[in-house]
Protein backbone atom coordinates (compact mmCIF):
# COMPACT_ATOMS: atom_id res chain seq x y z
CA UNK A 1 0.00 0.00 0.00
CA UNK A 2 1.50 3.32 -1.07
CA UNK A 3 1.84 5.71 1.81
CA UNK A 4 0.83 9.21 0.92
CA UNK A 5 2.94 12.20 2.04
CA UNK A 6 1.19 15.42 2.77
CA UNK A 7 1.70 17.87 -0.11
CA UNK A 8 2.28 20.69 2.34
CA UNK A 9 5.08 18.73 4.01
CA UNK A 10 6.72 18.09 0.64
CA UNK A 11 6.39 21.76 -0.24
CA UNK A 12 8.03 22.80 3.07
CA UNK A 13 10.94 20.39 2.47
CA UNK A 14 11.38 21.64 -1.08
CA UNK A 15 11.33 25.25 0.04
CA UNK A 16 13.93 24.53 2.76
CA UNK A 17 16.29 22.96 0.20
CA UNK A 18 15.67 25.22 -2.79
CA UNK A 19 14.52 28.44 -1.12
CA UNK A 20 17.83 30.34 -1.76
CA UNK A 21 17.38 29.95 -5.53
CA UNK A 22 13.87 31.39 -5.68
CA UNK A 23 13.17 34.18 -8.10
CA UNK A 24 11.48 37.25 -6.74
CA UNK A 25 9.15 37.41 -9.78
CA UNK A 26 7.90 33.79 -10.29
CA UNK A 27 8.03 30.33 -8.84
CA UNK A 28 11.35 28.61 -9.30
CA UNK A 29 11.58 26.52 -12.48
CA UNK A 30 13.68 24.04 -10.55
CA UNK A 31 10.92 23.55 -8.01
CA UNK A 32 8.34 23.13 -10.77
CA UNK A 33 10.50 20.50 -12.42
CA UNK A 34 10.85 18.61 -9.14
CA UNK A 35 7.10 18.53 -8.61
CA UNK A 36 6.55 17.23 -12.14
CA UNK A 37 9.09 14.43 -11.61
CA UNK A 38 7.31 13.38 -8.44
CA UNK A 39 3.98 13.38 -10.27
CA UNK A 40 5.34 11.32 -13.20
CA UNK A 41 6.76 8.73 -10.78
CA UNK A 42 3.44 8.38 -9.07
CA UNK A 43 4.62 9.87 -5.83
CA UNK A 44 2.12 12.64 -6.24
CA UNK A 45 -1.41 12.39 -7.52
CA UNK A 46 -2.61 14.83 -10.12
CA UNK A 47 -4.58 16.69 -7.48
CA UNK A 48 -1.59 16.87 -5.15
CA UNK A 49 0.60 18.14 -7.97
CA UNK A 50 -1.84 20.96 -8.80
CA UNK A 51 -2.16 21.91 -5.12
CA UNK A 52 1.69 22.10 -4.70
CA UNK A 53 2.12 24.19 -7.84
CA UNK A 54 -0.47 26.68 -6.61
CA UNK A 55 1.15 26.78 -3.17
CA UNK A 56 4.63 27.31 -4.68
CA UNK A 57 3.37 30.18 -6.81
CA UNK A 58 1.73 31.75 -3.76
CA UNK A 59 4.97 31.46 -1.72
CA UNK A 60 6.96 32.97 -4.60
CA UNK A 61 4.60 35.95 -4.70
CA UNK A 62 4.96 36.42 -0.92
CA UNK A 63 8.75 36.39 -1.17
CA UNK A 64 8.69 39.00 -3.95
CA UNK A 65 6.58 41.30 -1.76
CA UNK A 66 8.94 41.02 1.25
CA UNK A 67 11.15 44.17 1.98
CA UNK A 68 14.86 43.91 1.10
CA UNK A 69 15.88 44.09 4.77
CA UNK A 70 13.99 40.86 5.39
CA UNK A 71 15.58 39.19 2.38
CA UNK A 72 19.01 39.65 3.92
CA UNK A 73 18.64 38.24 7.42
CA UNK A 74 21.59 38.26 9.76
CA UNK A 75 20.91 34.77 11.01
CA UNK A 76 20.41 31.45 9.23
CA UNK A 77 17.79 31.52 6.48
CA UNK A 78 14.55 29.93 7.65
CA UNK A 79 12.32 27.89 5.38
CA UNK A 80 9.23 29.90 4.38
CA UNK A 81 6.19 29.14 6.49
CA UNK A 82 2.88 28.13 4.88
CA UNK A 83 -0.51 28.65 6.44
CA UNK A 84 -0.45 25.02 7.46
CA UNK A 85 -0.44 24.22 11.13
CA UNK A 86 2.25 21.59 10.46
CA UNK A 87 5.78 22.99 11.02
CA UNK A 88 8.67 21.81 8.87
CA UNK A 89 10.91 19.16 10.39
CA UNK A 90 13.51 20.71 12.68
CA UNK A 91 17.12 21.07 11.38
CA UNK A 92 16.24 19.29 8.15
CA UNK A 93 18.69 20.26 5.36
CA UNK A 94 18.95 23.84 6.59
CA UNK A 95 20.07 26.52 4.17
CA UNK A 96 23.65 27.89 4.23
CA UNK A 97 24.32 30.45 6.96
CA UNK A 98 25.16 34.02 6.05
CA UNK A 99 25.75 35.43 9.54
CA UNK A 100 29.19 36.38 10.89
CA UNK A 101 30.78 33.90 13.33
CA UNK A 102 29.96 34.56 16.96
CA UNK A 103 32.70 36.03 19.18
CA UNK A 104 32.95 35.06 22.81
CA UNK A 105 33.22 37.99 25.19
CA UNK A 106 36.54 38.28 26.99
CA UNK A 107 36.21 39.12 30.68
CA UNK A 108 37.40 42.69 31.29
CA UNK A 109 37.73 43.40 27.55
CA UNK A 110 35.63 46.51 27.91
CA UNK A 111 37.99 47.93 30.57
CA UNK A 112 40.62 50.53 29.50
CA UNK A 113 44.20 49.24 29.21
CA UNK A 114 46.33 49.77 32.31
CA UNK A 115 48.81 52.62 32.07
CA UNK A 116 52.48 51.51 32.12
CA UNK A 117 53.98 51.88 35.55
CA UNK A 118 56.58 54.59 36.00
CA UNK A 119 60.03 53.08 36.66
CA UNK A 120 61.33 53.27 40.19
CA UNK A 121 64.27 55.61 40.78
CA UNK A 122 66.59 52.71 41.52
CA UNK A 123 65.78 51.16 38.13
CA UNK A 124 67.72 54.04 36.54
CA UNK A 125 71.00 53.26 38.37
CA UNK A 126 73.94 51.98 36.29
CA UNK A 127 76.67 49.80 37.78
CA UNK A 128 80.23 49.74 36.45
CA UNK A 129 83.84 49.94 37.57
CA UNK A 130 87.44 49.03 36.90
CA UNK A 131 90.47 47.51 38.63
CA UNK A 132 94.17 48.21 38.07
CA UNK A 133 96.79 45.63 39.05
CA UNK A 134 100.40 46.84 38.91
CA UNK A 135 103.90 45.51 39.16
CA UNK A 136 106.81 47.92 39.68
CA UNK A 137 110.55 47.43 39.74
CA UNK A 138 113.05 50.19 40.56
CA UNK A 139 116.03 49.28 38.40
CA UNK A 140 118.52 51.77 39.82
CA UNK A 141 118.72 55.10 41.63
CA UNK A 142 121.11 57.68 42.99
CA UNK A 143 120.49 59.93 45.97
CA UNK A 144 117.52 59.72 48.33
CA UNK A 145 115.02 56.86 48.28
CA UNK A 146 112.53 57.25 45.45
CA UNK A 147 109.20 58.61 46.67
CA UNK A 148 106.25 59.27 44.32
CA UNK A 149 103.46 60.86 46.41
CA UNK A 150 100.63 60.33 43.90
CA UNK A 151 101.57 56.68 43.25
CA UNK A 152 101.94 54.78 46.50
CA UNK A 153 102.37 51.52 44.60
CA UNK A 154 105.97 52.53 43.78
CA UNK A 155 108.49 51.26 46.30
CA UNK A 156 111.90 49.67 46.18
CA UNK A 157 110.47 46.77 48.24
CA UNK A 158 107.02 46.42 46.68
CA UNK A 159 106.07 44.35 43.62
CA UNK A 160 102.40 43.51 42.93
CA UNK A 161 99.82 46.05 43.99
CA UNK A 162 96.14 46.78 43.34
CA UNK A 163 96.41 50.48 42.55
CA UNK A 164 92.70 51.14 42.10
CA UNK A 165 89.58 49.10 42.71
CA UNK A 166 86.60 51.21 41.78
CA UNK A 167 82.87 50.53 41.79
CA UNK A 168 80.60 53.23 40.37
CA UNK A 169 76.86 53.69 40.84
CA UNK A 170 75.37 56.43 38.71
CA UNK A 171 72.25 57.48 36.84
CA UNK A 172 69.53 60.09 36.37
CA UNK A 173 66.96 59.14 38.99
CA UNK A 174 64.53 61.84 37.85
CA UNK A 175 64.18 64.53 35.21
CA UNK A 176 66.05 67.00 37.38
CA UNK A 177 68.46 64.85 39.42
CA UNK A 178 71.41 62.62 38.63
CA UNK A 179 73.57 60.86 41.23
CA UNK A 180 77.12 59.51 41.22
CA UNK A 181 78.72 57.38 43.95
CA UNK A 182 82.23 55.92 43.72
CA UNK A 183 84.21 54.25 46.51
CA UNK A 184 87.79 53.03 46.13
CA UNK A 185 88.15 49.54 47.56
CA UNK A 186 91.94 49.79 47.83
CA UNK A 187 92.66 53.21 49.34
CA UNK A 188 94.88 54.20 52.23
CA UNK A 189 93.93 57.40 54.07
CA UNK A 190 96.97 57.18 56.32
CA UNK A 191 96.38 54.25 58.66
CA UNK A 192 96.69 50.60 57.75
CA UNK A 193 97.64 49.14 54.41
CA UNK A 194 94.26 48.94 52.69
CA UNK A 195 90.81 50.36 53.35
CA UNK A 196 87.66 51.50 51.60
CA UNK A 197 87.60 55.23 50.90
CA UNK A 198 84.92 57.48 49.48
CA UNK A 199 85.99 59.12 46.23
CA UNK A 200 82.78 60.59 44.82
CA UNK A 201 79.33 61.15 46.24
CA UNK A 202 77.35 63.92 44.61
CA UNK A 203 74.13 64.90 42.95
CA UNK A 204 73.65 66.88 39.75
CA UNK A 205 70.58 69.10 39.92
CA UNK A 206 69.49 69.88 36.34
CA UNK A 207 67.96 73.32 35.99
CA UNK A 208 66.41 72.68 32.56
CA UNK A 209 65.01 69.73 30.64
CA UNK A 210 67.94 69.69 28.20
CA UNK A 211 70.31 69.35 31.20
CA UNK A 212 72.57 72.08 29.86
CA UNK A 213 72.59 73.91 33.20
CA UNK A 214 73.36 71.98 36.35
CA UNK A 215 74.61 72.43 39.91
CA UNK A 216 76.71 69.69 41.48
CA UNK A 217 76.52 69.22 45.25
CA UNK A 218 78.73 66.88 47.29
CA UNK A 219 82.21 65.42 47.01
CA UNK A 220 83.43 65.48 43.42
CA UNK A 221 86.33 66.48 41.22
CA UNK A 222 87.38 70.11 41.41
CA UNK A 223 87.28 71.62 37.88
CA UNK A 224 90.96 72.58 37.81
CA UNK A 225 93.20 71.03 35.17
CA UNK A 226 92.30 68.88 32.18
CA UNK A 227 94.39 65.95 33.41
CA UNK A 228 92.82 66.13 36.87
CA UNK A 229 89.36 65.83 35.31
CA UNK A 230 90.37 62.87 33.11
CA UNK A 231 89.47 59.49 34.60
CA UNK A 232 92.32 57.18 35.60
CA UNK A 233 90.52 54.49 33.59
CA UNK A 234 91.16 56.52 30.40
CA UNK A 235 94.66 57.86 31.05
CA UNK A 236 97.60 56.29 29.22
CA UNK A 237 100.36 57.26 31.69
CA UNK A 238 100.03 55.57 35.07
CA UNK A 239 99.59 58.73 37.14
CA UNK A 240 98.71 62.39 36.70
CA UNK A 241 101.51 64.95 36.32
CA UNK A 242 102.72 66.37 39.64
CA UNK A 243 102.53 69.99 38.48
CA UNK A 244 98.74 69.79 38.02
CA UNK A 245 97.85 67.16 40.60
CA UNK A 246 99.66 68.99 43.41
CA UNK A 247 96.94 71.67 43.18
CA UNK A 248 94.22 69.20 44.26
CA UNK A 249 95.69 65.85 45.30
CA UNK A 250 93.04 63.19 44.93
CA UNK A 251 91.39 65.60 42.45
CA UNK A 252 88.30 65.86 44.70
CA UNK A 253 86.86 67.93 47.50
CA UNK A 254 83.51 68.76 49.07
CA UNK A 255 81.73 71.72 47.52
CA UNK A 256 79.18 73.02 45.05
CA UNK A 257 79.87 73.72 41.37
CA UNK A 258 77.84 75.17 38.53
CA UNK A 259 78.37 73.75 35.02
CA UNK A 260 77.01 74.81 31.67
CA UNK A 261 77.46 73.30 28.22
CA UNK A 262 75.15 73.23 25.16
CA UNK A 263 73.55 69.89 24.43
CA UNK A 264 75.65 69.25 21.31
CA UNK A 265 78.88 69.95 23.22
CA UNK A 266 77.84 67.64 26.05
CA UNK A 267 77.40 64.92 23.43
CA UNK A 268 80.83 65.78 22.01
CA UNK A 269 82.47 65.38 25.42
CA UNK A 270 80.87 61.93 25.67
CA UNK A 271 81.99 61.07 22.13
CA UNK A 272 85.63 61.89 22.95
CA UNK A 273 85.54 59.15 25.57
CA UNK A 274 83.42 56.68 23.58
CA UNK A 275 85.75 56.87 20.55
CA UNK A 276 88.73 55.86 22.68
CA UNK A 277 90.37 59.30 22.37
CA UNK A 278 90.87 59.49 26.15
CA UNK A 279 88.72 62.54 26.76
CA UNK A 280 88.41 64.17 30.16
CA UNK A 281 84.63 63.88 30.45
CA UNK A 282 81.95 66.52 30.75
CA UNK A 283 82.83 69.32 33.16
CA UNK A 284 81.07 71.94 31.13
CA UNK A 285 82.22 74.67 28.80
CA UNK A 286 81.92 76.98 31.80
CA UNK A 287 82.31 75.86 35.39
CA UNK A 288 82.76 77.62 38.70
CA UNK A 289 82.10 77.10 42.38
CA UNK A 290 83.41 76.81 45.90
CA UNK A 291 85.00 73.92 47.81
CA UNK A 292 86.61 73.18 51.16
CA UNK A 293 90.17 73.40 49.82
CA UNK A 294 91.75 71.08 52.39
CA UNK A 295 91.69 67.99 50.21
CA UNK A 296 89.94 64.67 49.74
CA UNK A 297 88.05 63.40 52.80
CA UNK A 298 89.40 66.19 55.01
CA UNK A 299 87.55 68.78 57.08
CA UNK A 300 87.81 72.49 56.41
CA UNK A 301 90.10 74.10 58.99
CA UNK A 302 89.72 77.85 58.45
CA UNK A 303 86.09 78.56 57.54
CA UNK A 304 87.36 79.97 54.24
CA UNK A 305 86.43 77.98 51.12
CA UNK A 306 88.47 77.98 47.95
CA UNK A 307 86.87 79.29 44.76
CA UNK A 308 87.55 77.90 41.29
CA UNK A 309 86.57 78.69 37.69
CA UNK A 310 87.28 77.16 34.29
CA UNK A 311 86.45 77.73 30.63
CA UNK A 312 87.18 75.16 27.93
CA UNK A 313 85.83 74.23 24.52
CA UNK A 314 86.26 71.07 22.39
CA UNK A 315 86.46 72.25 18.78
CA UNK A 316 85.87 69.93 15.83
CA UNK A 317 87.71 70.95 12.68
CA UNK A 318 86.41 70.44 9.14
CA UNK A 319 88.65 67.37 8.85
CA UNK A 320 86.95 65.80 11.86
CA UNK A 321 89.94 66.45 14.10
CA UNK A 322 89.11 67.37 17.71
CA UNK A 323 91.02 70.09 19.55
CA UNK A 324 90.29 71.34 23.06
CA UNK A 325 91.64 74.47 24.72
CA UNK A 326 90.96 75.75 28.20
CA UNK A 327 91.98 77.97 31.09
CA UNK A 328 91.40 77.39 34.79
CA UNK A 329 92.18 79.13 38.08
CA UNK A 330 91.53 78.87 41.80
CA UNK A 331 92.21 80.88 44.95
CA UNK A 332 91.98 80.30 48.69
CA UNK A 333 93.92 79.78 51.91
CA UNK A 334 95.38 76.40 52.76
CA UNK A 335 96.05 75.22 56.31
CA UNK A 336 99.22 73.15 56.31
CA UNK A 337 99.95 70.27 58.65
CA UNK A 338 103.20 70.44 60.61
CA UNK A 339 105.38 67.97 62.42
CA UNK A 340 108.63 68.17 64.34
CA UNK A 341 111.78 67.27 62.42
CA UNK A 342 115.42 66.76 63.17
CA UNK A 343 117.92 68.49 60.90
CA UNK A 344 121.65 68.77 61.61
CA UNK A 345 121.12 67.47 65.13
CA UNK A 346 118.43 70.02 65.96
CA UNK A 347 114.77 69.19 66.46
CA UNK A 348 112.07 71.78 65.79
CA UNK A 349 108.63 72.32 64.27
CA UNK A 350 108.15 74.84 61.45
CA UNK A 351 105.88 77.79 62.19
CA UNK A 352 102.84 78.50 60.04
CA UNK A 353 99.72 80.65 59.98
CA UNK A 354 96.71 79.24 61.78
CA UNK A 355 94.24 80.82 59.36
CA UNK A 356 95.97 79.38 56.33
CA UNK A 357 98.47 80.47 53.69
CA UNK A 358 97.67 81.97 50.29
CA UNK A 359 97.05 79.25 47.74
CA UNK A 360 96.32 80.36 44.18
CA UNK A 361 97.06 79.18 40.66
CA UNK A 362 96.15 79.78 37.05
CA UNK A 363 96.75 77.32 34.24
CA UNK A 364 96.00 76.53 30.64
CA UNK A 365 95.58 73.36 28.60
CA UNK A 366 95.71 72.44 24.92
CA UNK A 367 94.68 68.97 23.74
CA UNK A 368 95.08 67.73 20.17
CA UNK A 369 93.23 64.43 20.36
CA UNK A 370 94.96 61.32 18.93
CA UNK A 371 93.46 60.92 15.43
CA UNK A 372 95.86 59.21 15.08
CA UNK A 373 98.61 61.58 16.39
CA UNK A 374 97.88 63.39 19.63
CA UNK A 375 99.47 66.03 21.84
CA UNK A 376 98.53 66.98 25.39
CA UNK A 377 100.02 70.02 27.11
CA UNK A 378 99.26 71.80 30.37
CA UNK A 379 101.11 74.43 32.37
CA UNK A 380 100.28 76.35 35.52
CA UNK A 381 101.85 79.04 37.71
CA UNK A 382 100.97 80.49 41.08
CA UNK A 383 101.76 80.76 44.76
CA UNK A 384 101.29 78.26 47.54
CA UNK A 385 102.51 77.07 50.94
CA UNK A 386 106.19 76.07 50.96
CA UNK A 387 108.76 75.27 53.65
CA UNK A 388 111.62 77.76 53.82
CA UNK A 389 115.15 76.67 52.96
CA UNK A 390 116.14 76.83 56.66
CA UNK A 391 113.15 74.60 57.57
CA UNK A 392 111.86 77.11 60.13
CA UNK A 393 108.75 78.60 58.55
CA UNK A 394 106.04 77.81 56.04
CA UNK A 395 104.86 80.70 53.88
CA UNK A 396 103.54 81.45 50.39
CA UNK A 397 106.07 81.10 47.59
CA UNK A 398 106.01 80.82 43.81
CA UNK A 399 105.46 77.61 41.89
CA UNK A 400 105.30 76.53 38.26
CA UNK A 401 105.23 73.42 36.12
CA UNK A 402 103.38 71.29 33.62
CA UNK A 403 103.73 68.48 31.11
CA UNK A 404 103.72 67.59 27.42
CA UNK A 405 102.65 64.19 26.07
CA UNK A 406 102.86 62.80 22.54
CA UNK A 407 100.77 59.78 21.57
CA UNK A 408 99.63 57.70 18.61
CA UNK A 409 96.42 55.69 18.34
CA UNK A 410 96.36 52.61 16.13
CA UNK A 411 93.99 49.72 15.61
CA UNK A 412 94.65 46.41 13.85
CA UNK A 413 93.55 42.80 14.04
CA UNK A 414 95.45 42.35 17.30
CA UNK A 415 93.57 45.15 19.06
CA UNK A 416 94.04 48.81 19.96
CA UNK A 417 97.54 50.21 20.47
CA UNK A 418 98.46 53.47 22.16
CA UNK A 419 102.20 54.28 22.38
CA UNK A 420 103.05 57.49 24.26
CA UNK A 421 105.88 59.53 25.73
CA UNK A 422 105.52 62.23 28.40
CA UNK A 423 107.80 64.80 29.98
CA UNK A 424 106.74 66.45 33.22
CA UNK A 425 108.27 69.17 35.38
CA UNK A 426 107.32 70.86 38.65
CA UNK A 427 109.04 73.25 41.05
CA UNK A 428 107.21 74.51 44.13
CA UNK A 429 105.81 73.54 47.50
CA UNK A 430 103.93 70.29 48.05
CA UNK A 431 101.16 71.66 50.23
CA UNK A 432 99.47 68.33 51.01
CA UNK A 433 102.68 66.85 52.44
CA UNK A 434 103.53 67.35 56.12
CA UNK A 435 105.47 70.65 56.49
CA UNK A 436 104.81 71.50 52.79
CA UNK A 437 108.43 70.95 51.64
CA UNK A 438 109.78 72.29 48.35
CA UNK A 439 109.56 69.72 45.57
CA UNK A 440 111.41 69.37 42.31
CA UNK A 441 110.17 66.85 39.73
CA UNK A 442 111.76 66.24 36.33
CA UNK A 443 110.84 62.95 34.65
CA UNK A 444 110.43 61.31 31.25
CA UNK A 445 108.03 58.43 30.56
CA UNK A 446 107.86 55.98 27.62
CA UNK A 447 105.04 53.50 27.37
CA UNK A 448 102.56 51.59 25.27
CA UNK A 449 99.01 50.52 26.03
CA UNK A 450 97.50 47.48 24.32
CA UNK A 451 93.83 46.53 24.48
CA UNK A 452 93.13 43.19 22.74
CA UNK A 453 89.47 43.43 23.83
CA UNK A 454 87.48 46.38 25.15
CA UNK A 455 87.26 45.20 28.78
CA UNK A 456 90.99 44.44 29.06
CA UNK A 457 94.05 46.70 28.81
CA UNK A 458 97.76 46.01 29.32
CA UNK A 459 100.33 48.79 29.73
CA UNK A 460 104.10 48.81 30.10
CA UNK A 461 105.87 52.03 31.08
CA UNK A 462 109.53 52.94 31.55
CA UNK A 463 110.34 56.06 33.58
CA UNK A 464 113.63 57.89 33.88
CA UNK A 465 113.85 60.30 36.81
CA UNK A 466 116.25 63.22 36.40
CA UNK A 467 115.20 64.73 39.74
CA UNK A 468 112.50 63.99 42.31
CA UNK A 469 112.42 65.29 45.86
CA UNK A 470 111.59 62.84 48.62
CA UNK A 471 108.86 64.88 50.35
CA UNK A 472 108.12 62.13 52.86
CA UNK A 473 111.20 62.26 55.07
CA UNK A 474 113.16 65.29 56.34
CA UNK A 475 115.52 66.83 55.32
CA UNK A 476 113.72 66.22 52.01
CA UNK A 477 116.64 65.35 49.79
CA UNK A 478 116.48 64.68 46.05
CA UNK A 479 116.66 61.48 44.09
CA UNK A 480 119.09 62.68 41.44
CA UNK A 481 118.69 59.78 39.03
CA UNK A 482 116.52 56.68 38.87
CA UNK A 483 115.04 54.20 36.41
CA UNK A 484 111.97 52.07 36.93
CA UNK A 485 109.75 49.82 34.86
CA UNK A 486 106.08 49.24 35.51
CA UNK A 487 103.38 46.90 34.22
CA UNK A 488 99.64 47.27 34.57
CA UNK A 489 96.63 45.09 33.80
CA UNK A 490 93.31 46.92 33.82
CA UNK A 491 89.91 45.28 33.64
CA UNK A 492 86.78 47.31 32.92
CA UNK A 493 83.33 46.09 33.89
Amino acid sequence: MRRSISPKVLLAVALAVLGPVFSTEAASPTLMKLLKVLKDRGTLTAQEYEDLVLAAQAESAAVAATPAAVLAPSGPVQAPQTHSKVAPPAETASAPTTSAPSVKATPGADKPADKPKAPKWYDQINFRGYTQLRYHSVLDREGAELNVPNDRSISENNTFFIRRGRIILSGDVSEHLGIYIQPDLNASPGSGDFSVQLRDMYGDVYLDKAKEYRIRFGQSKVPYGWSNAQSSANRAAFERPDAINSAVEGERDVGAFFYWAPDDIRKRYAELVKLGLKGSGDYGVVGFGGYSGQGLNRLDLNNTPHVVAKVSYPFQLASGQFFEAGVHAYSGKFVTSTQSMTVAGKTFTPSTRAGGISDERVGMSAIWYPQPFGIEAEWNVGRGPELSSDFRTISADTLHGGYVQFAYKDQNKLGNWFPFTRWQYYSGGRKFAVNSPNELVNELDFGIEWSPWNPVEFTIQFTHTFDRTNTKTAPYNDTTSADRISFQAQINY
